[in-house]
């Protein structure tokens, strides 16, 4: 890490990280993930830290996820690069969850991937007119991992599996109604808001509500009805079977499943259903064995020349079907790794 891809800084009694890689739209990289982390265990201790807030350099992005292009380039021969990246990053996320002091993230711009892990598990996430959140893992032949399966198991109805199937994007209105967004702040109103919180001595939640504006009408709420009755099924099959039985809107979603992983979507499917209920430890731990299992495979690698390589956005996935992928190869992925399970001591 350079010393300026993320910044550290206790302004008032904030503390006050940002993430500044703006040329890779502050793409999360295994450093930046460590020195996250271990800011976070000082602000713990720490009695002039009352919270923390993240933002991301720059007008476009949050944080547009982990670095994937590094994973996709040296992942399969560097198993150490691999596991140690994705262990790390999951620690750094249950320290988020875990960490005891009010977290705000400030998610204006593009969100997704690893930009989701470090906003959703807190208790602030503020979205404005420039926010475009998304979880594309499917897309790459990943799954939505950095607690991910945790965050969307707890959505409203069966909005967290259809994102997480289809990898559809979200703007702030609908960040809302999907209660993923807990306030609606206008960009130009952030300069203001962030100076209050440094040094405001108002209630956190009192400032917060107070900046809190309409997002307007949520064009998600439309199809909330749909979501619930096609996406409600346990098995794969049977969600693309309604699907394809529904109507225009629910043919278009078949469609665009069909154009991801069908491992990475029933292994995201299991991960959803197995994370409803539990605890964010266990939810990362079962994301941690998936993730494992899935540099053995072919499809991660696939998406990634697909969509970043090569770029022909025409990845040519193994198996091809869903019908092709056995019970038993998604139980594969759920197998402690050699190495050992992810721990959090």
């Amino acid at each position: 890490m350079t010393p300026d891809e993320v910044l550290f800084e206790q302004r008032g009694h904030a503390l006050w990280i940002t993430l500044n890689r703006v040329a890779a739209l502050n793409a999360l990289n295994h450093p930046m993930a460590v020195s996250i982390h271990r800011a976070i265990i000082a602000a713990m201790g720490d009695a002039a830290v009352r919270h923390i807030v993240i933002e991301g350099a720059g007008e476009r992005a949050f944080c547009a996820g982990g670095d994937v292009a590094l994973l996709g380039r040296e992942g399969r021969q560097d198993r150490a690069l691999w596991e140690t990246f994705f262990h790390d990053e999951y620690r750094m996320n249950q320290a988020i969850a875990r960490c005891g002091k009010p977290w705000v993230a400030l998610i204006d711009g593009i969100t997704m991937g690893g930009g989701v892990g470090l906003s959703i598990h807190g208790p602030h996430s503020i979205a404005t007119e420039r926010t475009l959140f998304a979880m594309p893992e499917t897309g790459i032949g990943l799954i939505p991992d950095v607690g991910g399966t945790h965050a969307l198991a707890k959505l409203p109805g069966e909005i967290g599996t259809w994102l997480a199937l289809t990898g559809a994007r979200l703007k702030a209105a609908d960040l809302r109604y999907a209660k993923i967004a807990t306030h609606y702040v206008p960009s130009a109103h952030l300069p203001t808001l962030c100076d209050l919180l440094a040094t405001s001595h108002e209630p956190l939640d009192a400032l917060l509500a107070s900046f809190d504006e309409d997002a307007g009408e949520a064009p998600l709420a439309a199809y909330r009805d749909a979501i619930d009755f096609h996406f409600g099924h346990d098995r794969m099959e049977d969600i693309m079977a309604s699907l394809d039985e529904g109507d225009d809107w629910a043919r278009e979603q078949a469609a665009t499943i069909r154009r991801m992983s069908p491992i990475s979507c029933k292994l995201s499917l299991a991960g959803l259903r197995l994370a409803r209920g539990v605890s964010i430890e266990e939810a990362l731990i079962t994301e941690y064995r998936m993730v494992c299992e899935i540099r053995n495979g072919h499809d991660f690698f696939e998406g990634i020349r697909a969509q970043l390589i090569d770029k022909d956005r025409n990845p040519k996935w193994q198996p091809a079907t869903l019908e092709a992928i056995s019970d038993d190869d998604v139980a594969r992925h759920l197998e402690v790794p050699d190495t050992g399970d992810l721990t959090f001591e």
